[in-house]
């Protein structure tokens, strides 16, 4: 059976851990060293704060392995996550491990006060292969793509901004799939593995 890592130094790792038991279909176990990388197949970056996160990756001394991990497997970034991934970052400027050609804004629908639970539709790719329809999605101070360049695939969108994307091995949300009970973002991630 397939192993996921999901990265444990800051949000909510344990409501990514229930999601993909819900998706079915691979262990989980938490991540927090550059020696954790080489016992799993994926790894899941949860939201919480990216900066925040940039410091623990650094005091932990993980942003190199983890952005060689990706050069080689499958990561899903959701919200911090996602800007983790991202080739640019703004509002501010800051690194990131450049493992998708997206850039982003941060909390780029505004600030906690403008956090919410809204349904989109995916794109006909997604529905196609994932199955059901409207998704429910959780956004809390969320990034938003400003920008998806050759390769990357729009699996979902809201206000007209591309929220899944896709490119080979990697995803990003821009939301929590996690806070919700559908599995569908989970098990398109493992289909990767």
């Amino acid at each position: 059976m397939k192993r996921v890592g999901i990265l444990a130094l800051q949000g909510d790792f344990e409501a990514h851990r229930k999601a993909l038991e819900l998706a079915g279909g691979a262990e989980t176990m938490e991540v927090r060293t550059a020696g954790d990388l080489a016992s799993v197949d994926g790894l899941v970056i949860p939201g919480g704060e990216s900066s925040t996160m940039l410091k623990l990756l650094d005091i932990e001394q993980l942003f190199d392995p983890l952005k060689e991990f990706g050069h080689r497997k499958p990561i899903l970034g959701t919200c911090a996550g996602a800007i983790l991934l991202a080739r640019g970052v703004s509002n501010p400027p800051q690194a990131s491990l450049g493992l998708m050609d997206i850039s982003v804004e941060r909390n780029g629908y505004g600030r906690q006060l403008d956090s919410r639970v809204t349904e989109i539709t995916p794109e006909e790719e997604f529905l196609r292969r994932a199955g059901g329809g409207k998704m429910e999605a959780v956004f809390i101070r969320a990034p938003i793509i400003k920008t998806v360049r050759d390769g990357v695939t729009v699996l979902a969108r809201y206000r007209g901004a591309p929220v899944l994307v896709e490119q080979g091995r990697h995803m990003a949300a821009t939301f929590h799939p996690e806070l919700t009970g559908d599995p569908r973002v989970h098990r398109w991630f493992l289909d990767k593995l």
